[in-house]
């Protein structure tokens, strides 16, 4: 199955920890970053796409897929 998740955070070093541990779990980066300015609470925001093929499991609605 192939698994899709977006990853959202601010514009600091979280948000690159966060996709530096998805890519240390085997997901990949899918299309370009996105940054935007958020009016609410005054900051940047970051947003990467991530994939990932899993062998021997079926979708579910259900699943947490940052466990994979």
């Amino acid at each position: 199955m192939k698994l899709y998740r977006f990853l959202t955070g601010p514009d600091d070093a979280t948000f690159c920890h966060k996709i530096t541990a998805a890519l240390n779990k085997g997901w990949h980066l899918f299309g370009s970053p996105t940054y935007s300015f958020d009016a609410e609470s005054k900051t940047m925001r970051c947003g990467q796409a991530v994939v990932k093929d899993v062998d021997g499991a079926e979708y579910d609605p259900g699943m947490k897929l940052g466990d994979y």
